[in-house]
């Protein structure tokens, strides 16, 4: 048995809480399990473990008494298992428009806490500065650090987009609202669904009949040639 004061941690958590992972973590290997100070650590197969400093750490209990970190301290703990991209995918996912985990101010009051020297300290910081709440999906943040890491400008996320008359006609999954440009990230849902299909033809037209222009992207230019939708948008906001 594991001892009274352990936890689910690390990526074991994050599954646990239902968070869309990041590439480079796999839900279904090892266990990630956090002791207390003065604990051995487990050393069953299947199991890694890690001992924490402090005797007692807020955590949350789920059905059937598993207890997890709280999931903005348990994204702390990916800070060297991922690439810095991956990082801000993890804190966006955590914080998505529907169904969110943890708010901005939870993920900023975690790094905050760690001391100067903390490993992976600089790059939680880098992340915590590139993450948005609001999104919709783990593929539109990738879309939206080829973007920015590219050095163009970073689109608002889920913004809504308003006619003359104040009417919601469009909420891209990225935007650039003083250029009127919108980008959007389409998965093969958009490709084999007819109504979501129809929905997006409308509105495209929408959009396109108050002046935007629409780029639509798919995973192999999010993927394997991030520098096509990269040129794709440049040459919309130079336009």
């Amino acid at each position: 048995m594991l001892p009274p004061d352990a936890l689910f941690c690390h990526v074991t958590a994050l599954a646990l809480l239902g968070a869309d992972l990041p590439h480079g973590v796999d839900p279904s290997g090892d266990l990630h399990v956090q002791v207390g100070p003065g604990r051995s650590l487990p050393r069953r197969r299947g199991l890694v473990g890690h001992r924490r400093a402090t005797p007692q750490v807020p955590y949350l209990r789920l059905p059937l008494g598993v207890r997890v970190l709280l999931p903005e301290v348990a994204w702390l703990q990916l800070a060297t298992a991922v690439t810095p991209r991956e990082l801000v995918v993890a804190a966006d996912a955590l914080m998505r428009r529907q169904g969110p985990l943890c708010r901005p101010d939870h993920l900023a009051r975690a790094v905050a806490a760690l001391p100067a020297g903390a490993r992976g300290v600089r790059r939680l910081r880098e992340a915590l500065a590139h993450s948005r709440p609001g999104t919709d999906s783990c593929m539109e943040t990738r879309l939206r650090w080829n973007l920015t890491d590219a050095g163009l400008p970073c689109p608002a996320v889920n913004a809504l987009v308003r006619d003359a008359d104040g009417r919601v006609v469009a909420m891209p999954d990225l935007s650039y609202e003083d250029d009127r440009v919108a980008v959007e990230y389409d998965g093969d849902v958009h490709r084999t669904d007819r109504r979501t299909w129809q929905r997006d033809r409308t509105r495209r037209a929408d959009l396109e009949s108050l002046g935007w222009r629409v780029i639509s992207c798919t995973a192999d230019d999010v993927l394997h040639h991030p520098d096509r939708a990269v040129a794709w948008v440049r040459r919309a906001l130079r336009r």
